[in-house]
Protein backbone atom coordinates (compact mmCIF):
# COMPACT_ATOMS: atom_id res chain seq x y z
CA UNK A 1 0.00 0.00 0.00
CA UNK A 2 1.37 3.42 -0.99
CA UNK A 3 1.93 5.98 1.72
CA UNK A 4 1.36 9.64 0.98
CA UNK A 5 2.14 12.67 3.02
CA UNK A 6 4.96 14.92 4.09
CA UNK A 7 7.73 14.16 6.55
CA UNK A 8 10.07 16.55 8.33
CA UNK A 9 13.57 15.35 9.08
CA UNK A 10 16.92 16.82 10.08
CA UNK A 11 20.23 15.93 8.54
CA UNK A 12 23.63 16.98 9.80
CA UNK A 13 26.39 17.42 7.23
CA UNK A 14 29.78 19.10 7.03
CA UNK A 15 30.46 21.35 4.03
CA UNK A 16 33.50 23.38 3.12
CA UNK A 17 32.85 26.75 1.53
CA UNK A 18 35.31 29.42 0.45
CA UNK A 19 35.02 32.83 2.04
CA UNK A 20 34.90 35.95 -0.19
CA UNK A 21 38.50 36.67 0.79
CA UNK A 22 39.61 33.17 -0.25
CA UNK A 23 37.79 33.45 -3.57
CA UNK A 24 39.46 36.80 -4.21
CA UNK A 25 42.88 35.36 -3.39
CA UNK A 26 42.35 32.38 -5.73
CA UNK A 27 41.34 34.68 -8.60
CA UNK A 28 44.35 36.94 -8.08
CA UNK A 29 46.68 33.96 -7.76
CA UNK A 30 45.97 32.65 -11.25
CA UNK A 31 46.50 36.03 -12.93
CA UNK A 32 49.82 36.62 -14.74
CA UNK A 33 51.73 39.86 -14.18
CA UNK A 34 50.00 41.76 -16.98
CA UNK A 35 46.57 40.53 -15.89
CA UNK A 36 47.23 41.61 -12.30
CA UNK A 37 47.94 45.16 -13.44
CA UNK A 38 44.54 45.36 -15.14
CA UNK A 39 42.78 43.79 -12.15
CA UNK A 40 44.27 46.38 -9.77
CA UNK A 41 43.09 49.21 -12.02
CA UNK A 42 39.57 47.76 -12.02
CA UNK A 43 39.55 47.47 -8.21
CA UNK A 44 40.71 51.08 -7.81
CA UNK A 45 37.89 52.24 -10.10
CA UNK A 46 35.29 50.25 -8.12
CA UNK A 47 36.51 51.11 -4.62
CA UNK A 48 37.07 54.82 -3.90
CA UNK A 49 38.79 53.98 -0.59
CA UNK A 50 41.61 52.16 -2.43
CA UNK A 51 44.16 54.31 -4.20
CA UNK A 52 47.64 54.31 -5.65
CA UNK A 53 50.32 56.03 -3.61
CA UNK A 54 53.85 57.16 -4.14
CA UNK A 55 56.18 54.98 -2.01
CA UNK A 56 57.71 58.16 -0.59
CA UNK A 57 54.33 59.45 0.55
CA UNK A 58 53.59 56.08 2.16
CA UNK A 59 56.64 56.37 4.36
CA UNK A 60 55.71 59.95 5.24
CA UNK A 61 52.16 58.98 6.14
CA UNK A 62 53.35 56.18 8.37
CA UNK A 63 55.63 58.54 10.26
CA UNK A 64 52.85 61.08 10.69
CA UNK A 65 50.49 58.39 11.93
CA UNK A 66 52.93 57.28 14.55
CA UNK A 67 53.09 60.86 15.83
CA UNK A 68 49.32 60.91 16.20
CA UNK A 69 49.11 57.47 17.80
CA UNK A 70 48.04 58.59 21.25
CA UNK A 71 45.39 61.02 20.01
CA UNK A 72 43.98 58.50 17.57
CA UNK A 73 43.76 55.73 20.18
CA UNK A 74 41.87 58.02 22.56
CA UNK A 75 39.38 58.96 19.84
CA UNK A 76 38.81 55.31 19.02
CA UNK A 77 38.31 54.45 22.68
CA UNK A 78 35.58 57.10 23.00
CA UNK A 79 33.87 55.98 19.81
CA UNK A 80 33.93 52.31 20.74
CA UNK A 81 31.28 52.85 23.40
CA UNK A 82 28.62 53.89 20.88
CA UNK A 83 25.74 51.47 20.35
CA UNK A 84 23.25 52.00 17.55
CA UNK A 85 20.72 49.21 17.02
CA UNK A 86 19.56 50.69 13.71
CA UNK A 87 23.00 50.44 12.10
CA UNK A 88 23.73 47.23 10.20
CA UNK A 89 27.51 46.92 10.47
CA UNK A 90 29.63 44.64 8.29
CA UNK A 91 30.74 42.75 11.38
CA UNK A 92 30.28 43.02 15.14
CA UNK A 93 32.90 45.73 15.53
CA UNK A 94 31.45 48.75 13.75
CA UNK A 95 34.47 50.97 14.38
CA UNK A 96 37.50 50.93 12.11
CA UNK A 97 40.96 50.66 13.56
CA UNK A 98 42.45 53.21 11.17
CA UNK A 99 45.85 52.98 12.80
CA UNK A 100 45.94 49.28 11.97
CA UNK A 101 44.63 49.88 8.46
CA UNK A 102 47.13 52.62 7.68
CA UNK A 103 50.00 50.41 8.81
CA UNK A 104 48.84 47.07 7.45
CA UNK A 105 46.76 47.84 4.37
CA UNK A 106 49.34 49.85 2.48
CA UNK A 107 51.01 47.82 -0.21
CA UNK A 108 54.00 49.46 -1.85
CA UNK A 109 54.18 46.90 -4.64
CA UNK A 110 57.70 45.95 -3.59
CA UNK A 111 57.25 42.99 -1.30
CA UNK A 112 60.65 41.80 -2.52
CA UNK A 113 62.37 45.12 -3.14
CA UNK A 114 65.89 43.68 -3.05
CA UNK A 115 65.00 41.29 -5.82
CA UNK A 116 62.71 43.43 -7.92
CA UNK A 117 62.60 43.26 -11.69
CA UNK A 118 62.56 47.03 -11.89
CA UNK A 119 62.09 48.22 -15.43
CA UNK A 120 64.02 50.99 -17.08
CA UNK A 121 62.50 53.25 -19.66
CA UNK A 122 58.91 52.10 -20.25
CA UNK A 123 57.89 54.98 -22.53
CA UNK A 124 57.79 52.65 -25.53
CA UNK A 125 54.67 51.04 -24.06
CA UNK A 126 52.69 54.22 -24.69
CA UNK A 127 53.68 54.53 -28.35
CA UNK A 128 50.84 53.76 -30.78
CA UNK A 129 51.21 50.74 -33.03
CA UNK A 130 51.86 51.57 -36.68
CA UNK A 131 48.87 51.14 -38.97
CA UNK A 132 48.84 48.14 -41.28
CA UNK A 133 46.29 47.41 -43.96
CA UNK A 134 44.31 44.27 -43.31
CA UNK A 135 44.07 41.46 -45.83
CA UNK A 136 40.48 42.51 -46.55
CA UNK A 137 41.56 46.08 -47.38
CA UNK A 138 44.40 44.88 -49.61
CA UNK A 139 42.08 42.58 -51.56
CA UNK A 140 39.43 45.28 -51.95
CA UNK A 141 42.02 47.58 -53.51
CA UNK A 142 43.19 44.86 -55.89
CA UNK A 143 39.60 44.01 -56.90
CA UNK A 144 39.12 47.58 -58.15
CA UNK A 145 41.88 46.90 -60.71
CA UNK A 146 40.01 43.93 -62.18
CA UNK A 147 37.66 44.40 -65.12
CA UNK A 148 34.42 43.66 -63.27
CA UNK A 149 30.87 44.92 -63.83
CA UNK A 150 28.50 45.91 -61.02
CA UNK A 151 27.16 42.39 -60.46
CA UNK A 152 30.66 40.92 -60.37
CA UNK A 153 31.76 43.57 -57.88
CA UNK A 154 28.90 42.49 -55.60
CA UNK A 155 30.02 38.89 -55.95
CA UNK A 156 33.64 39.82 -55.20
CA UNK A 157 32.54 41.69 -52.07
CA UNK A 158 30.60 38.63 -50.87
CA UNK A 159 33.54 36.30 -51.51
CA UNK A 160 36.12 38.51 -49.79
CA UNK A 161 33.85 39.00 -46.80
CA UNK A 162 33.41 35.23 -46.45
CA UNK A 163 37.10 34.24 -46.26
CA UNK A 164 38.21 32.33 -43.17
CA UNK A 165 41.37 33.04 -41.19
CA UNK A 166 43.46 30.89 -43.55
CA UNK A 167 42.16 32.71 -46.60
CA UNK A 168 39.88 29.90 -47.84
CA UNK A 169 36.40 30.42 -49.28
CA UNK A 170 34.40 27.55 -47.79
CA UNK A 171 30.95 29.07 -48.16
CA UNK A 172 28.43 27.36 -50.41
CA UNK A 173 28.22 29.16 -53.77
CA UNK A 174 24.41 28.94 -53.78
CA UNK A 175 24.40 30.86 -50.48
CA UNK A 176 26.22 33.73 -52.19
CA UNK A 177 23.67 33.71 -55.03
CA UNK A 178 20.77 33.78 -52.55
CA UNK A 179 22.35 36.51 -50.43
CA UNK A 180 22.85 38.85 -53.39
CA UNK A 181 19.29 38.23 -54.60
CA UNK A 182 17.81 38.88 -51.14
CA UNK A 183 19.89 41.93 -50.14
CA UNK A 184 20.54 43.59 -53.50
CA UNK A 185 17.70 42.37 -55.69
CA UNK A 186 19.98 41.06 -58.42
CA UNK A 187 20.04 37.56 -59.86
CA UNK A 188 23.48 36.08 -60.48
CA UNK A 189 24.42 32.55 -61.49
CA UNK A 190 26.69 30.01 -59.83
CA UNK A 191 28.96 30.18 -62.86
CA UNK A 192 29.41 33.92 -62.35
CA UNK A 193 30.36 33.39 -58.71
CA UNK A 194 32.88 30.70 -59.65
CA UNK A 195 34.34 32.92 -62.38
CA UNK A 196 34.88 35.82 -59.96
CA UNK A 197 36.31 33.48 -57.33
CA UNK A 198 38.97 32.22 -59.74
CA UNK A 199 39.85 35.80 -60.69
CA UNK A 200 40.35 36.61 -56.99
CA UNK A 201 42.57 33.54 -56.65
CA UNK A 202 45.12 35.20 -58.93
CA UNK A 203 45.41 38.25 -56.64
CA UNK A 204 48.06 38.62 -53.97
CA UNK A 205 48.49 36.45 -52.01
CA UNK A 206 48.10 33.89 -54.79
CA UNK A 207 45.68 31.12 -53.85
CA UNK A 208 43.40 33.30 -51.77
CA UNK A 209 39.69 32.32 -51.87
CA UNK A 210 40.52 28.69 -52.72
CA UNK A 211 37.95 26.03 -51.94
CA UNK A 212 40.41 23.61 -50.31
CA UNK A 213 44.11 22.82 -49.99
CA UNK A 214 44.24 20.98 -53.30
CA UNK A 215 42.68 23.95 -55.10
CA UNK A 216 45.05 26.36 -53.31
CA UNK A 217 48.24 24.48 -54.22
CA UNK A 218 47.11 23.89 -57.81
CA UNK A 219 46.42 27.59 -58.32
CA UNK A 220 49.86 28.54 -57.03
CA UNK A 221 51.63 25.90 -59.15
CA UNK A 222 50.01 27.27 -62.31
CA UNK A 223 50.96 30.87 -61.51
CA UNK A 224 54.42 30.36 -60.04
CA UNK A 225 57.72 30.79 -61.87
CA UNK A 226 60.06 27.91 -62.57
CA UNK A 227 60.68 25.05 -64.94
CA UNK A 228 57.55 24.70 -67.12
CA UNK A 229 57.91 20.92 -67.33
CA UNK A 230 58.15 20.54 -63.53
CA UNK A 231 55.16 22.84 -63.08
CA UNK A 232 53.17 20.82 -65.62
CA UNK A 233 53.98 17.51 -63.93
CA UNK A 234 53.25 18.94 -60.47
CA UNK A 235 49.86 20.26 -61.61
CA UNK A 236 49.07 16.85 -63.07
CA UNK A 237 50.07 15.16 -59.80
CA UNK A 238 47.81 17.44 -57.78
CA UNK A 239 44.89 17.08 -60.16
CA UNK A 240 45.02 13.34 -60.94
CA UNK A 241 47.08 11.73 -58.14
CA UNK A 242 46.08 13.67 -55.02
CA UNK A 243 45.50 10.59 -52.88
CA UNK A 244 48.93 9.12 -53.67
CA UNK A 245 50.51 12.55 -53.15
CA UNK A 246 48.94 12.93 -49.70
CA UNK A 247 50.06 9.47 -48.60
CA UNK A 248 53.52 9.86 -50.16
CA UNK A 249 53.25 6.72 -52.26
CA UNK A 250 56.37 7.57 -54.22
CA UNK A 251 56.54 4.37 -56.25
CA UNK A 252 52.96 4.79 -57.47
CA UNK A 253 53.60 8.39 -58.42
CA UNK A 254 56.76 7.56 -60.37
CA UNK A 255 54.98 4.82 -62.26
CA UNK A 256 51.80 6.73 -63.07
CA UNK A 257 53.53 10.00 -63.95
CA UNK A 258 56.43 8.24 -65.69
CA UNK A 259 59.12 10.20 -63.80
CA UNK A 260 62.34 9.28 -62.02
CA UNK A 261 63.47 10.08 -58.47
CA UNK A 262 65.09 13.38 -59.44
CA UNK A 263 61.98 14.69 -61.21
CA UNK A 264 59.71 13.59 -58.36
CA UNK A 265 61.98 15.33 -55.87
CA UNK A 266 61.76 18.56 -57.88
CA UNK A 267 57.98 18.30 -57.90
CA UNK A 268 57.80 17.81 -54.14
CA UNK A 269 60.27 20.65 -53.58
CA UNK A 270 58.02 22.91 -55.64
CA UNK A 271 54.96 21.99 -53.57
CA UNK A 272 56.94 22.40 -50.36
CA UNK A 273 57.74 26.00 -51.34
CA UNK A 274 54.04 26.90 -51.76
CA UNK A 275 51.89 28.59 -49.14
CA UNK A 276 49.07 26.40 -47.76
CA UNK A 277 47.61 29.32 -45.75
CA UNK A 278 47.48 32.36 -48.05
CA UNK A 279 45.27 34.27 -45.64
CA UNK A 280 47.95 34.32 -42.95
CA UNK A 281 50.72 35.99 -44.97
CA UNK A 282 49.30 39.51 -44.69
CA UNK A 283 49.22 39.52 -40.90
CA UNK A 284 51.87 42.04 -39.76
CA UNK A 285 54.56 40.49 -37.63
CA UNK A 286 54.05 43.16 -34.98
CA UNK A 287 50.39 42.12 -34.63
CA UNK A 288 50.91 38.36 -34.74
CA UNK A 289 53.80 38.32 -32.28
CA UNK A 290 52.81 37.47 -28.74
CA UNK A 291 54.92 39.12 -26.07
CA UNK A 292 55.65 37.33 -22.82
CA UNK A 293 56.46 39.25 -19.69
CA UNK A 294 58.20 36.90 -17.24
CA UNK A 295 56.77 36.76 -13.75
CA UNK A 296 60.14 35.70 -12.28
CA UNK A 297 63.86 35.97 -12.87
CA UNK A 298 66.08 33.13 -11.67
CA UNK A 299 69.87 33.31 -11.98
CA UNK A 300 72.63 31.31 -10.37
CA UNK A 301 75.46 33.37 -8.93
CA UNK A 302 78.57 31.21 -8.34
CA UNK A 303 80.56 32.00 -5.22
CA UNK A 304 83.75 32.00 -7.28
CA UNK A 305 83.57 32.17 -11.07
CA UNK A 306 86.92 30.43 -11.39
CA UNK A 307 85.74 27.58 -9.15
CA UNK A 308 83.78 24.82 -10.91
CA UNK A 309 82.63 23.14 -7.69
CA UNK A 310 79.11 24.51 -8.18
CA UNK A 311 79.05 26.52 -4.96
CA UNK A 312 76.93 29.66 -5.04
CA UNK A 313 73.38 30.88 -4.58
CA UNK A 314 70.26 31.39 -6.68
CA UNK A 315 68.87 34.88 -7.20
CA UNK A 316 65.06 34.65 -7.42
CA UNK A 317 63.23 37.83 -8.28
CA UNK A 318 59.52 38.44 -8.54
CA UNK A 319 58.30 40.81 -11.22
CA UNK A 320 56.19 43.51 -9.59
CA UNK A 321 56.86 46.13 -12.23
CA UNK A 322 53.15 46.46 -12.98
CA UNK A 323 51.93 46.35 -9.37
CA UNK A 324 51.43 49.95 -8.20
CA UNK A 325 51.71 50.98 -4.54
CA UNK A 326 48.33 50.71 -2.81
CA UNK A 327 46.86 52.20 0.34
CA UNK A 328 43.62 53.15 2.04
CA UNK A 329 42.76 56.75 1.23
CA UNK A 330 43.62 59.26 4.01
CA UNK A 331 40.69 61.39 2.81
CA UNK A 332 38.28 58.69 3.88
CA UNK A 333 39.96 58.59 7.27
CA UNK A 334 39.20 62.29 7.65
CA UNK A 335 35.62 61.70 6.49
CA UNK A 336 35.29 58.99 9.12
CA UNK A 337 36.48 61.45 11.79
CA UNK A 338 33.79 63.93 10.77
CA UNK A 339 31.04 61.32 10.82
CA UNK A 340 31.96 60.20 14.33
CA UNK A 341 31.72 63.77 15.64
CA UNK A 342 28.23 64.23 14.23
CA UNK A 343 25.05 62.93 15.80
CA UNK A 344 23.78 59.82 14.11
CA UNK A 345 21.00 60.12 11.56
CA UNK A 346 19.86 58.00 8.65
CA UNK A 347 22.26 59.53 6.13
CA UNK A 348 25.22 59.34 8.52
CA UNK A 349 24.52 55.68 9.28
CA UNK A 350 24.49 54.84 5.58
CA UNK A 351 27.74 56.73 5.05
CA UNK A 352 29.42 54.93 7.96
CA UNK A 353 28.26 51.55 6.64
CA UNK A 354 29.46 52.42 3.14
CA UNK A 355 32.91 53.54 4.35
CA UNK A 356 33.34 50.50 6.57
CA UNK A 357 32.44 48.09 3.76
CA UNK A 358 34.78 49.78 1.30
CA UNK A 359 37.65 49.90 3.80
CA UNK A 360 37.31 46.21 4.59
CA UNK A 361 37.11 45.44 0.86
CA UNK A 362 40.32 47.41 0.29
CA UNK A 363 41.98 45.61 3.18
CA UNK A 364 41.03 42.21 1.79
CA UNK A 365 42.27 43.16 -1.67
CA UNK A 366 45.65 44.40 -0.45
CA UNK A 367 46.08 41.38 1.79
CA UNK A 368 45.18 39.07 -1.13
CA UNK A 369 47.93 40.66 -3.23
CA UNK A 370 50.41 40.15 -0.40
CA UNK A 371 49.39 36.49 -0.13
CA UNK A 372 49.69 36.13 -3.89
CA UNK A 373 53.25 37.47 -3.89
CA UNK A 374 54.23 35.24 -0.96
CA UNK A 375 52.69 32.14 -2.56
CA UNK A 376 54.37 32.83 -5.90
CA UNK A 377 57.77 33.19 -4.26
CA UNK A 378 57.34 30.06 -2.12
CA UNK A 379 56.39 28.05 -5.20
CA UNK A 380 59.25 29.41 -7.32
CA UNK A 381 61.82 28.78 -4.59
CA UNK A 382 60.64 25.17 -4.29
CA UNK A 383 60.79 24.64 -8.06
CA UNK A 384 64.35 25.98 -8.11
CA UNK A 385 65.28 23.76 -5.16
CA UNK A 386 63.97 20.66 -6.96
CA UNK A 387 65.46 21.59 -10.35
CA UNK A 388 68.81 23.03 -9.32
CA UNK A 389 70.76 21.30 -12.09
CA UNK A 390 68.57 22.85 -14.77
CA UNK A 391 68.81 26.38 -13.40
CA UNK A 392 72.60 25.98 -13.11
CA UNK A 393 73.40 24.33 -16.42
CA UNK A 394 70.25 24.48 -18.58
CA UNK A 395 69.71 20.70 -18.66
CA UNK A 396 69.24 17.75 -16.34
CA UNK A 397 65.51 18.27 -15.78
CA UNK A 398 64.25 15.87 -13.11
CA UNK A 399 60.80 14.26 -12.82
CA UNK A 400 58.51 16.53 -10.83
CA UNK A 401 54.74 16.72 -10.36
CA UNK A 402 52.50 19.31 -8.73
CA UNK A 403 52.20 17.18 -5.61
CA UNK A 404 55.97 17.41 -4.99
CA UNK A 405 55.78 21.20 -4.74
CA UNK A 406 52.44 21.24 -2.89
CA UNK A 407 53.77 19.01 -0.12
CA UNK A 408 56.86 21.16 0.40
CA UNK A 409 55.01 24.48 0.61
CA UNK A 410 52.12 22.84 2.53
CA UNK A 411 49.44 23.99 0.12
CA UNK A 412 46.82 22.28 -2.00
CA UNK A 413 47.73 20.91 -5.43
CA UNK A 414 45.07 23.16 -7.00
CA UNK A 415 46.87 26.20 -5.57
CA UNK A 416 50.17 25.15 -7.15
CA UNK A 417 48.36 24.51 -10.42
CA UNK A 418 47.00 28.06 -10.42
CA UNK A 419 50.48 29.45 -9.70
CA UNK A 420 52.23 27.66 -12.57
CA UNK A 421 49.47 28.14 -15.12
CA UNK A 422 50.36 31.00 -17.47
CA UNK A 423 53.39 32.13 -15.43
CA UNK A 424 56.88 32.42 -16.95
CA UNK A 425 60.43 32.60 -15.62
CA UNK A 426 63.46 34.29 -17.19
CA UNK A 427 66.68 32.29 -16.90
CA UNK A 428 70.16 32.35 -18.42
CA UNK A 429 68.91 29.72 -20.85
CA UNK A 430 65.75 31.45 -22.05
CA UNK A 431 62.17 32.07 -20.93
CA UNK A 432 60.19 29.04 -19.76
CA UNK A 433 56.61 28.54 -18.64
CA UNK A 434 56.51 27.09 -15.14
CA UNK A 435 54.58 24.12 -16.54
CA UNK A 436 57.76 23.19 -18.41
CA UNK A 437 59.42 22.01 -15.20
CA UNK A 438 56.66 19.51 -14.40
CA UNK A 439 56.79 16.12 -16.05
CA UNK A 440 56.31 12.45 -15.30
CA UNK A 441 59.24 10.22 -14.57
CA UNK A 442 60.62 7.18 -16.36
CA UNK A 443 62.92 4.58 -14.92
CA UNK A 444 66.11 3.70 -16.79
CA UNK A 445 67.74 0.29 -16.93
CA UNK A 446 70.02 1.38 -14.09
CA UNK A 447 67.03 2.25 -11.89
CA UNK A 448 67.51 6.02 -12.18
CA UNK A 449 64.46 8.26 -12.63
CA UNK A 450 64.55 10.65 -15.57
CA UNK A 451 62.05 13.25 -16.74
CA UNK A 452 59.78 12.31 -19.63
CA UNK A 453 60.75 15.66 -21.14
CA UNK A 454 64.36 14.46 -21.38
CA UNK A 455 63.15 11.33 -23.18
CA UNK A 456 61.15 13.49 -25.59
CA UNK A 457 64.25 15.53 -26.36
CA UNK A 458 66.17 12.33 -27.17
CA UNK A 459 63.26 11.09 -29.31
CA UNK A 460 63.20 14.38 -31.21
CA UNK A 461 66.94 14.14 -31.81
CA UNK A 462 66.66 10.55 -33.11
CA UNK A 463 63.89 11.49 -35.54
CA UNK A 464 65.80 14.56 -36.73
CA UNK A 465 68.79 12.38 -37.63
CA UNK A 466 66.89 9.44 -39.16
CA UNK A 467 67.17 8.45 -42.81
CA UNK A 468 64.30 10.40 -44.37
CA UNK A 469 64.04 7.94 -47.24
CA UNK A 470 63.32 5.20 -44.68
CA UNK A 471 61.79 6.82 -41.55
CA UNK A 472 61.76 4.84 -38.33
CA UNK A 473 58.54 3.28 -37.14
CA UNK A 474 57.35 3.77 -33.56
CA UNK A 475 58.50 0.26 -32.70
CA UNK A 476 61.96 0.95 -34.14
CA UNK A 477 62.12 4.19 -32.11
CA UNK A 478 61.14 2.27 -28.94
CA UNK A 479 63.95 -0.23 -29.63
CA UNK A 480 66.50 2.59 -30.02
CA UNK A 481 65.39 4.19 -26.74
CA UNK A 482 65.66 0.85 -24.96
CA UNK A 483 69.21 0.48 -26.25
CA UNK A 484 69.92 3.89 -24.71
CA UNK A 485 68.65 2.57 -21.38
CA UNK A 486 65.07 3.88 -21.33
CA UNK A 487 62.21 1.50 -20.56
CA UNK A 488 59.52 2.67 -23.00
CA UNK A 489 56.81 0.80 -24.88
CA UNK A 490 55.77 1.44 -28.46
CA UNK A 491 52.51 3.11 -27.37
CA UNK A 492 54.51 5.45 -25.11
CA UNK A 493 56.69 6.43 -28.06
CA UNK A 494 53.54 7.08 -30.12
CA UNK A 495 52.17 9.33 -27.35
CA UNK A 496 55.41 11.29 -27.05
CA UNK A 497 55.69 11.63 -30.83
CA UNK A 498 52.16 13.04 -31.03
CA UNK A 499 52.92 15.45 -28.19
CA UNK A 500 55.95 16.63 -30.18
CA UNK A 501 53.61 17.10 -33.17
CA UNK A 502 55.63 14.72 -35.33
CA UNK A 503 53.80 12.69 -38.01
CA UNK A 504 53.94 8.94 -38.43
CA UNK A 505 56.84 7.37 -40.35
CA UNK A 506 54.95 7.24 -43.66
CA UNK A 507 54.33 11.00 -43.63
CA UNK A 508 57.93 11.78 -42.64
CA UNK A 509 59.21 10.04 -45.75
CA UNK A 510 61.15 12.24 -48.19
CA UNK A 511 62.90 11.81 -51.52
CA UNK A 512 66.65 12.13 -51.02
Amino acid sequence: MLKTGQNISQKQSLQQKLSPQQIQFVKLLQLPTIGLEQRIKEEIEMNPVLEEADPDTIEESLTETEREEKEWDNAEAEASGEEDPDLDPVDKNEEIDWESFLHNTEFDGNTYQSGSMAGGDEEWRDLPNPYHESLLEELEQQVTLLDLDDEELLIADQIIGSLDEDGYFRRDIEAVVDNIAFNHGKLVSSNQVEKVRKMIQSLEPVGIASRNLRDCLLCQVKLTDGDPEVRKLTARMLEDEWDSFEKKHFEKLKKRLDVDDEALKQMFDLVRALNPRPGAVSTPESESRQYIEPDFEVYFEPADKSDESGEGEFMIRLNHRNVPPLRVSPEYKAMWDDLKKQKGNGADKQARTFIKEKVESAQWFIESIRQRQNTLMKTMRTIVELQQDFFKHGDGLKPMILKDVAERIEMDISTVSRVVNGKYVQTHFGVFELKYFFSEGLETESGEDVSSREVKNILQNVIDKEDKSKPLSDQALANILRKKGFKVARRTVSKYREQLQLPVARLRKQII
